[in-house]
């Protein structure tokens, strides 16, 4: 006889801010959410060290503990935090079926996207071993740390000129390692960083080597033009070369922008289809922070809960 497929009324994909706050938010109106953490639980928080910017941490909270701490008050009010990968999803109808790790599926009535999004990086072995050592890929979440420093930022587009200025107004330097012999960024934002005497723009360079072993102590460059090397005495290192969403699985099924941004309806997190749900990271490329993807979090559960109540 065929095992019957579990049934829940809100399926959560992905931990993190976003998903642990809905979760909060669905355990507490008595829908008994089930979450599936992902490949990374707990998302991108979980290889931060320090973060200072998330109100309620007066001290600071290093980001796995942080994640801990959202983990166990979601499970404190009846969420089942389950470990694995939601490897497809089928919402052509409802109840929707979700497979998790190609083999065990269940169906749900809701579906709350927090899969988040992924910093892409230059892939070099120093980028790796540095990383929340001087090494990030958000300067608003860790440029507080190297205020009064000099620092350098990879990248050429809008956000790493954003980035930019916003390290230009804490730091002593900034030095803007940009591949071609121009900037992808609107002409604003090209403006705002050519005419920031504290920020140098380095035209058609690479970064060989991040250097340190413990922290950053420097960046090894080259330019690509000359093959003429040199070393930026900085102690931080700014990767902003864009973001992956982990969408993926999602594609062909509900509304994404170009890059892969789940759309919602402004002002919501509801997607094209009725009954699915994103939040955090997943349909935000715009903020990109822990207290905004926890906010679009708590939103997702509040939309999925009137969803359902207009249904009884």
């Amino acid at each position: 006889m065929n095992q019957e497929i579990e049934r829940v009324k809100v399926l959560i994909i992905g931990s993190g801010p976003a998903g642990y706050t809905a979760a909060i938010y669905a355990s507490r109106a008595g829908l008994s959410p089930v979450l599936y953490t992902g490949a990374q639980p707990g998302g991108q928080l979980t290889i931060t060290n320090d973060v200072e910017n998330y109100p309620g941490y007066p001290d600071g909270v290093v980001g796995p503990q942080m994640m801990e701490d959202f983990r166990k008050q979601a499970e404190r009010f009846g969420t089942q935090v389950r470990y694995g990968v939601v490897t497809a999803v089928d919402v052509s109808k409802r109840p929707f079926t979700a497979t998790i790790d190609d083999s065990k599926s269940l169906i749900a009535d809701t579906l709350i996207i927090s899969t988040g999004a992924s910093a892409k990086w230059l892939g070099i072995e120093s980028e790796t071993r540095l990383n929340g050592k001087g090494v990030s890929a958000c300067a608003v979440c860790d440029g507080f740390f190297f205020r009064g420093k000099e620092v350098a930022i990879v990248g050429g587009g809008d956000t790493a000129c954003e980035e930019a200025s916003y390290l230009a107004n804490i730091c002593k330097k900034v030095y803007m390692l940009v591949r071609r012999d121009e900037l992808r960024a609107s002409q604003i934002m090209q403006k705002r960083v050519m005419n920031n005497p504290k920020i140098e723009i380095l035209w058609n360079h690479e970064t060989e080597e991040i250097l340190g072993e413990e922290e950053v102590t420097g960046a090894r460059v080259k330019s690509n033009q000359t093959g003429e090397e040199k070393v930026l005495d900085v102690e931080a290192f700014f990767v902003a070369i864009g973001h992956q969403p982990n969408t993926a699985i999602f594609e062909g099924l509900v509304d994404m922008d170009a890059n892969g941004y789940i759309q919602t309806v402004p002002g919501t997190t509801r997607t094209n289809i009725p009954g699915v749900f994103a939040c955090g990271d997943a349909q935000d490329h715009e903020y990109r922070q822990a207290v905004t993807a926890a906010g679009t979090g708590c939103m997702a559960a509040l939309d999925a809960e009137r969803f359902l109540s207009a249904e009884e």
